[in-house]
């Protein structure tokens, strides 16, 4: 296991066995295929913004979108249409209800927004219908771009929500009664059908979560799926109406931009850090995945994750990644050259927090991966390290030693380990090259 991995899915995994043996929920039954999930499914996945993936549990097992297609659908439409004409149609307000109560707008019938069900049918009616790009094509192209890969469609679940949707049809009448429904209700709600019954993985809807926190560039294969701005705007509206009625206990505990889906599906973005998602079939009263609640919820929290909590801290990178032989003080004896190439180097500058520390043990296993016997972290020019950086970098460390292989920090501030805490700990410089010729005397092999 690498450094970075071990790092991320430790504490990923740390969650999954915590909350695997919740069995508080129910499956969701108004959609009959959806009653033959695995109750016991569980899945956990981030993606960082340098396309880092980590996934743990059920993290690969196909399962219908759902409503967490609505934020992407609804990002086609800003892309395709703009800001303003799309508000003409549907509003940007939380509702204060449940995802299939008739939110409209007294007077006008225009839709909450777009994160309940009437506003994701009203939304799905705004892609553009033409011949040579028909109105699902590019719902399913749109998705697929955010995933980074090609996805298709459960023709079962498919079928048996176009059998059973009622709701949606009368939701979609009622909106056509009042003037606001750009299409026939009919073709609207068949569309919103199928673009509910789009298969994705836990790992896929962290992918589309990240592309949003990203900026709207997919960090897995550099696509630009949409504008920044309206990245900008979706997870706006995701952070107010994402979780229904719950949104507001739901931004206040975790913090994070989200949305969540009947069939099991929650996603949570990062803007500029990750994308994350969970994957469990049982649901709460508000229709959202209960261990996925508990184990978004507990992440947040354990590693500062809240938007309204100690913001991403500037300045924070990966300046050097490379062997100790690379660097221009090598010396110039093929000895001592030889003994320099099995240290691996990574430097960091600026102020280090969870995205930064994620970067780093990232690069630390990059540098080291089957050249190595020895690493030299280099803190030199790190400005600051918050309490969630310092305790991944020491556990990043001490995995290194576990495995065997030489430890060595640059830290003349005493910012990784303050004086007192040296039990344990990795030998401390006051430079990347004392740090160095400790290594290279000391490398094993």
């Amino acid at each position: 296991m690498s450094v970075a991995t071990g790092a991320v899915t430790d504490a990923l995994r740390e969650l999954h066995t915590r909350y695997s043996g919740v069995g508080e929920g129910a499956l969701a039954d108004y959609i009959p295929p959806l009653t033959h999930a695995d109750p016991g499914a569980f899945g956990l996945a981030l993606i960082s913004m340098d396309g880092h993936r980590y996934g743990v549990g059920e993290a690969d097992v196909p399962f219908t979108v759902q409503s967490v297609s609505k934020p992407f659908v609804y990002a086609l439409a800003l892309s395709l249409l703009g800001l303003d004409e799309v508000c003409r149609w549907v509003n940007a307000e939380p509702s204060g209800e449940a995802f299939n109560a008739i939110s409209l707008e007294r007077g006008t019938g225009r839709p909450a927004n777009a994160m309940v069900n009437a506003g994701a049918i009203v939304t799905t009616a705004l892609v553009p219908d033409t011949p040579r790009a028909p109105r699902f094509g590019r719902i399913l192209d749109c998705l697929s771009r955010f995933a980074g890969r090609r996805l298709d469609v459960d023709e079962e679940v498919y079928a048996s929500e176009a059998a059973t949707g009622d709701r949606n049809r009368a939701l979609a009448y009622l909106i056509r009664s009042t003037g606001p429904l750009p299409v026939d209700p009919v073709a609207a709600v068949e569309t919103y059908f199928r673009q509910c019954a789009v298969r994705v993985t836990a790992l896929d809807l962290a992918a589309m979560a990240a592309t949003l926190a990203h900026g709207g560039v997919n960090p897995l294969t550099g696509d630009r799926v949409v504008p920044e701005p309206v990245a900008a705007q979706v997870l706006a509206v995701m952070a107010t109406c994402g979780m229904y009625d719950a949104s507001g206990d739901w931004l206040l505990r975790v913090g994070l931009p989200a949305k969540s889906g009947v069939s099991g599906g929650l996603i949570a973005a990062g803007p500029a850090r990750f994308g994350l998602a969970a994957y469990s079939p049982l649901l709460d009263a508000a229709g959202t995945s209960v261990r996925g609640r508990l184990a978004i919820g507990k992440l947040s929290e354990r590693l500062g994750l809240h938007l309204m909590h100690n913001p991403a801290l500037a300045g924070s990178t990966v300046t050097l990644v490379t062997t100790a032989a690379g660097l221009p003080a090598a010396p110039a004896g093929a000895r001592e050259r030889a003994r320099r190439e099995r240290v691996a180097v990574a430097a960091a500058q600026g102020a280090l927090d969870f995205t930064a520390a994620e970067r780093v043990l990232y690069a630390l296993d990059e540098a080291g991966t089957g050249r190595t016997g020895a690493v030299v972290l280099d803190l030199v020019r790190v400005t600051d390290i918050d309490t969630v950086a310092r305790a991944m970098l020491r556990g990043g460390l001490a995995r290194l030693d576990a495995d065997g292989r030489r430890t060595a920090v640059a830290d003349p501030d005493g910012r990784l380990y303050a004086p007192g805490e040296e039990t344990g700990a990795p030998r401390c410089f006051a430079s990347r090259e004392e740090a160095v010729a400790w290594c290279a005397e000391t490398a094993v092999g």
